[in-house]
């Protein structure tokens, strides 16, 4: 069967389509009457939402977050927004679909981007700072993984290359407030370069968009830490001060308690790095959620996490 992909869904309104996508999010919900599942649906070309209606809590025992699903329903648009009504959806079998179709990615040039990424690495200055980026990411298999990782499973950059995207900008984004703050450039920009390490552990691999055990028990901010503390044993005379900041900025970049952070942010250097964290990731996942709407929609979908949703006119 030829794939349809959901950038060309928008032609295809009021038809009956069947075609292979990847499940991204799924949520059995209770409706006025009965249960019924929403279920966000992606390939390397876009997101769209999908319905089900009839016998909602059986079929969401068919397939899982992650799984490539056959899809056969019918597309229409609820207010102004693209959905697809589904009549039937299974799990697909990996012989039915080319992977590569199915994973969102980066639109960026990724080999643009590691040369980005290791332009901020040769530009720390601190011998010991240094030292600490070039042992972790001249590692291949650790940069491998690094570049290929979503930098989140469902809010912002999640997609391949998503990691490696997010941590340029935010890298970027340090680089310039230490022009405008006193603020020590070598540790907030090291900060920014590691701050999400750990998420190549958190995520599974792809094309699973889930959380490993590892994730869900520990967090990328702990393991993040471990890796660099690990890492520091390494290197002859790394200065505990030092050593003790570049871990508060790793283990406090998510801001508030309430956001999973191991700490608030205590130093100059930790609070910038949240701020430019948070500005990256809150801009694309907006921009993300703007982007699925329909073109000709004047508003996005609800965004569920900050409770709103964002005008487009």
């Amino acid at each position: 069967m030829e794939k349809l992909f959901v950038e060309e869904l928008k032609y295809h309104e009021s038809e009956e389509i069947i075609s292979y996508y990847l499940c991204t999010e799924k949520e059995l919900r209770d409706g006025q009457a009965n249960q019924f599942l929403r279920v966000s649906l992606a390939d390397r070309t876009g997101k769209i939402v999908a319905f089900v209606w009839a016998n909602a809590h059986a079929v969401s025992q068919e397939f899982a977050e992650g799984d490539i699903v056959k899809v056969q329903g019918k597309v229409h648009r609820y207010k102004n927004q693209l959905q697809i009504k589904v009549d039937k959806i299974r799990k697909a079998e990996e012989t039915e679909v080319n992977l590569a179709d199915m994973l969102p990615t980066t639109t960026k040039d990724m080999r643009f981007l590691a040369e980005q990424f290791f332009q901020f690495v040769d530009s720390v200055k601190d011998e010991h700072l240094a030292k600490l980026l070039r042992i972790l990411y001249d590692d291949k298999e650790i940069f491998s993984l690094f570049s290929r990782c979503r930098a989140a499973k469902t809010w912002h950059h999640n997609y391949i290359g998503g990691l490696l995207e997010h941590t340029v900008s935010v890298a970027s984004l340090c680089s310039f407030a230490a022009t405008m703050y006193p603020v020590d450039r070598d540790l907030v920009v090291t900060g920014a370069l590691l701050h999400d390490l750990g998420k190549i552990y958190e995520y599974e691999q792809l094309p699973k968009v889930d959380f490993t055990a590892m994730g869900r028990l520990i967090g990328h901010l702990a393991l993040s830490d471990e890796m660099v503390v690990k890492t520091a044993a390494k290197i002859n005379d790394f200065p505990e001060n030092l050593l003790m900041k570049l871990r508060h900025l790793i283990l406090s970049h998510h801001g508030p308690y309430e956001n999973a952070s191991v700490r608030l942010p205590q130093t100059l250097e930790a609070v910038v790095l949240h701020m430019c964290d948070n500005l990256d990731a809150q801009t694309i996942g907006v921009k993300q959620t703007v982007e699925a709407s329909a073109d000709d929609a004047l508003w996005s979908e609800f965004d569920r996490l900050n409770q709103r949703y964002y005008y487009k006119g």
